[in-house]
């Protein structure tokens, strides 16, 4: 078991997903990648050769279709399922965020790209690197895992829905064209975390730390912060932001009641 605290400061018990498991789901993704190539490659070599192209577009097809599959099929099938694959379903297993939340498509892009690349294919040893890193990690992380800030775990419970904030309507114009994909995760959870804990915050630490994030988070994105509102607006119309590019409303409901505080 490891404990993960939500972006919500929620501390939430998730049992890590060792090696045999990975193992296991891995060989059952393996398999389908192999049936996915196959049946992709016939369907080319027929088009190819009904076409009476060049034997060259052949090669090129299957180095096409190779890294399709290596790349494509992981990241679809996490992106679309919120983390996993077929074989992870078959295991019930999830890729997570470090914070315990679900991942998107930039966690299951780095994660396709360095398990191609680093831990499994191409310069993997078929395995060998991805094991070994996992053994070394306390959470069984290959490197992939560490570059995309994701963990592996038995998903026994669903995980929580996020707690979505709500802008402020005369802050939702200055937010939407802000370049929120350079806000790191971990100023983006501290900043959930202030919105979450502000009522219990005394007034001197809420007016202090909502400066201080305030001028991190403009500072990363590179913009000046707005004259004449407080912290707390302005972080929440920037995570409400961020939730509204990140996580559609039919996946994800506003829950009612307790939403982030970002009023006056």
């Amino acid at each position: 078991m490891a404990e993960f605290t939500t972006g919500e400061a929620v501390a939430l018990e998730l049992p890590i997903a060792r090696i045999p498991t990975r193992a296991t789901a891995f060989l059952v993704d393996v398999v389908v990648q192999i049936v996915l190539a196959c049946v992709l490659f016939v369907l080319a070599a027929g088009v190819l050769l009904r076409s009476r192209a060049d034997l060259a577009w052949l090669d090129v097809a299957v180095l096409v279709l190779i890294v399709g599959v290596l790349v494509g099929y992981p990241v679809t099938c996490e992106t679309i399922w919120r983390g996993r694959t077929l074989g992870k379903l078959m295991l019930g297993l999830r890729v997570v965020r470090a914070d315990g939340g679900p991942i998107d498509f930039r966690h299951a892009l780095t994660r396709g790209l360095a398990g191609a690349i680093v831990d499994f294919w191409m310069l993997g040893a078929f395995g060998a690197v991805a094991v070994l890193t996992s053994m070394c990690s306390p959470n069984a992380r290959r490197i992939g895992d560490v570059l995309a800030g994701t963990v592996v775990v038995h998903a026994q419970r669903p995980l929580p829905a996020p707690l979505l904030a709500v802008a402020p309507p005369w802050l939702a114009g200055w937010a939407g064209p802000l370049p929120l994909a350079m806000l790191p995760e971990e100023l983006a959870l501290a900043v959930r975390q202030y919105l979450s804990r502000f009522r219990t915050l005394t007034p001197v630490a809420q007016h202090e730390l909502g400066v201080a994030l305030v001028t991190a988070v403009c500072a990363r994105l590179q913009v000046p912060v707005p004259a004449g509102y407080p912290p707390l607006q302005i972080l929440g119309a920037v995570i409400a932001e961020r939730q509204r590019r990140a996580l559609p409303p039919p996946m994800f409901p506003v829950f009612r009641p307790g939403p982030l505080p970002v009023g006056p």
